[in-house]
């Protein structure tokens, strides 16, 4: 995968968590909703149909406001990888303003975690200026630190 800094942020940490626990944080609803978005936003309703072309979709609760985020996995490699945007809803639907395409992936880093990669390719550098500003990096550290202290309980 090239990396595109004029439209793409990225984000790479090891977790203390086996990648399959990692893998099921990311791909059961229940899971998503304990570590998803930074606190005290919070998910409040999360969808998966786990299949390339299957709907990832998500409703937050952002200071008051709900945001209802549709989006469809383009990719799935199971224990490694998830690619998933909100470029298109379910059915291939075109939606009107998409802003991102994610790429997650968890490699083992041979002592029993995982190496973790979050990509953001956007549309143009102005949604990727737009990302960078709203707080990405600071965001997906935030939500990895929640995604380990919930792992952990599991």
């Amino acid at each position: 995968m090239d990396f595109d800094p004029e439209t793409d942020l990225t984000f790479t940490r090891t977790l203390p968590i086996a990648p399959e626990t990692v893998w099921a944080c990311w791909t059961t609803p229940e899971h998503i909703k304990q570590f998803f978005v930074p606190r005290p936003h919070r998910v409040t309703a999360c969808d998966i149909e786990l299949r390339p072309g299957g709907r990832f979709d998500t409703t937050f609760e952002v200071e008051g406001n709900v945001m209802e985020n549709r989006g469809v996995y383009l990719e799935i490699d199971k224990h490694r990888r998830l690619v998933f945007t909100d470029a298109y809803t379910e059915g291939w639907k075109p939606a009107p303003e998409p802003f991102l395409t994610a790429i997650i992936e968890f490699e083992p880093d041979g002592e029993g975690g995982t190496l973790y990669t979050a990509t953001a390719r956007h549309r143009s550098a102005e949604a990727r200026e737009q990302h960078e500003k709203m707080g990405f990096i600071e965001g997906w550290n935030i939500v990895a630190d929640q995604l380990i202290d919930y792992a952990k309980t599991l």
